[in-house]
């Protein structure tokens, strides 16, 4: 199987997300591996690959890293560099597929930033990749535009989406936070699969590993009583 995780934006907590997704798929005991296609912004540090692995232990790869924190066509553009078309990644994927129950695939910021020169995107990889989606998105304000934007584009390609993730669910939601918890699944026809509390990405291996299955037990409720 193949999953793409997307994100409303950047920021929203896609790389926490492909980790959980990871961790708990690795406690049903399935055979697990994450792909980070397109990374940039590595000059100033950044490897979602490499955090996947530290919370959870499951192999990774990254195609290509990219200096400046931009969209990958842009950055690789300024670094007057060639990248791979979005068609060489879903190859490599689809290879990938044959070797492992689950391949995890986490996107670079929202669901159309150009992951090649080409114009290719992550929608074209799920699209070539024959995967379906999850789509990562924020508590807040303006979370219910993106999310139903996001999965609009989805649906009008055929990927079949499983779901949302919240990415950063605070400790003391306020209003905008509740409501939007009964409203996402309202608006975009999905369920939220799970709320991942902010600071995750503080703990370590084995407290991630244990903690993300619960993650996904009666997100809309909080009650952590049964698996999603």
């Amino acid at each position: 199987m193949i999953r793409i995780v997307t994100g409303t934006s950047t920021g929203v907590g896609k790389t926490v997300a492909t980790a959980a997704l990871a961790a708990r798929a690795l406690a049903d005991g399935l055979s697990v591996v994450v792909v980070k296609p397109v990374q940039t912004g590595i000059a100033e540090g950044d490897c979602d690959a490499a955090e996947v692995h530290r919370l959870t232990g499951c192999a990774v790869q990254e195609y290509t890293a990219l200096d400046e924190p931009l969209a990958p066509d842009t950055a690789a553009r300024r670094a007057g560099v060639t990248i791979p078309p979005v068609a060489e990644y879903a190859d490599r994927v689809r290879v990938l597929a044959r070797f492992h129950d689950l391949v995890l695939v986490e996107g670079a910021g929202g669901l159309l930033v150009r992951l090649d020169t080409d114009g290719g995107t992550l929608l074209d990889l799920a699209e070539k990749t024959g995967a379906d989606a999850v789509v990562v998105c924020s508590p807040g304000l303006g979370t219910l535009n993106h999310a139903e934007l996001t999965v609009g584009a989805l649906r009008r390609r055929g990927v079949p989406v499983a779901g949302l993730v919240i990415g950063s669910w605070p400790s003391d939601p306020g209003l905008a936070e509740r409501c939007n918890l009964e409203d996402l699944p309202r608006v975009t026809g999905l369920p939220v699969l799970a709320r991942l509390p902010t600071g995750a990405a503080s703990l370590d291996r084995a407290g991630f590993s244990a903690a993300a299955p619960g993650w996904f037990a009666d997100a809309r409720s909080g009650s952590g009583s049964r698996r999603g």
